[in-house]
């Protein structure tokens, strides 16, 4: 009888495959080319303007209080951060002082957009990585700042409330009380996230080493935000150039040194707990008086260059405007913390499986209309 031979001379084929633009772990249309040999990810390319709306250039001619309402299209889960970036500026080139009542709302109101955009990141991530429950968990505790947000500027969304020179009208009469009550909620709630995800050995071993990124290559890649940090960079806005009510308070800035998914994941949940300290030190001591002050109808900016840069959730977003001296900005450019956190995608990537494609890019927390403006 003869022996069967078992040939073992196999040769590999790179071969490329679409992940997106409709991929549900891409969150948005955004479109994946990936290379790839069996598995094993050799090179990501990702195409973007699937949702493109030229919103630089509708900035263009839009007076500068328009411009606030389409702040909230491209980072609608920093809105409200989004929307106090350009009043910044604006005010900042004017000279104008807001009311301390103003700023201290900013601020409770920005780190409540915080820890919202992260309860659905977070939600989200588990669903990625096949993890449901955390879908509505996240979903839960992310509906009481909404509802809040509902009753201080009427929309859940796409949320306008600051304008230039302070706020559009007074916090609701209810917005104290509410607040304190999901700080009380949420102390109790986000324990849970490490129950559920945190301390999951399953989640743990697709995420520990996986996707990792050095400090060095966070800061050639112009990463920010919790991606930054995660790789201990520090470059948290709030601390290096705090405005509005931030050099009031006191927080840590969560750095993290494995620059891998897991320590991505531990810095945002970890802000969680800094945002619920700073809302904590501000939301007794909102000062009395006026909300905003009185600009003229028609805003003219003086000529020249103005950048102003806040931290949203996901990281450092940039306003630069030219003016000429006319109600419209000459050029308006957003600097977008999602396009250099995108970047470095396929450096992480690289040598990586498909299944750690995705819980690495759930950690990146892209929102594609913040990339594709």
């Amino acid at each position: 009888m003869e022996t069967a031979t078992v040939n073992t001379n196999f040769k590999s084929e790179e071969y490329f495959i679409n992940m997106g633009p409709q991929h549900p772990a891409t969150h948005g249309v955004l479109r994946l080319l990936l290379t790839i040999d069996g598995e094993v990810i050799k090179k990501v390319e990702p195409d973007l303007g699937y949702i493109h709306r030229s919103i630089e250039k509708m900035c263009e001619r839009n007076s500068y209080q328009q411009i606030i309402h389409l702040t909230d299209r491209l980072d609608y889960l920093s809105s409200h951060i989004n929307n106090e970036a350009v009043c910044l500026a604006v005010e900042n080139a004017l000279g104008v002082e807001i009311p301390e009542r103003a700023k201290v709302v900013r601020t409770i109101i920005g780190e409540l957009t915080r820890i919202a955009s992260h309860c659905l990141w977070w939600g989200v991530l588990g669903m990625d990585v096949g993890a449901l429950t955390t879908y509505f968990y996240g979903f839960r505790d992310r509906e009481m700042i909404n509802d809040i947000f509902e009753e201080t500027c009427g929309a859940r969304l796409t949320m306008n409330y600051s304008l230039p020179g302070g706020l559009m009208f007074d916090i609701h009469p209810n917005f104290i009380s509410r607040v304190k009550a999901f700080i009380t909620h949420f102390r109790s709630k986000l324990p849970e996230y490490d129950t559920l995800l945190t301390n999951n050995v399953i989640f743990q071993k697709r995420t520990k080493g996986v996707g990792v990124l050095s400090k060095e290559a966070a800061i050639s890649y112009g990463a920010s935000g919790p991606v930054g940090r995660a790789s201990g960079y520090s470059c948290d806005v709030r601390k290096h150039h705090p405005y509005s009510a931030l050099n009031k308070v006191t927080f840590k800035e969560i750095l993290k040194t494995e620059g891998d998914t897991f320590a991505r994941y531990q810095v945002r949940i970890e802000e969680m707990w800094e945002s619920l300290s700073i809302i904590e030190q501000l939301i007794d001591n909102i000062p009395e008086g006026n909300f905003q002050v009185a600009t003229d109808a028609v805003i003219k900016l003086p000529k020249g260059e103005f950048y102003q840069k806040v931290e949203t959730a996901r990281g450092e977003l940039g306003v630069f405007i030219i003016s000429t001296g006319t109600k419209n900005p000459y050029r308006l450019k957003f600097r977008s913390p999602g396009l250099s956190n995108l970047s470095l995608l396929n450096h992480i990537a690289v040598g990586g499986k498909v299944g750690d494609l995705v819980a690495s890019m759930a950690t990146l927390d892209l929102v594609i209309p913040d990339i594709d403006r």
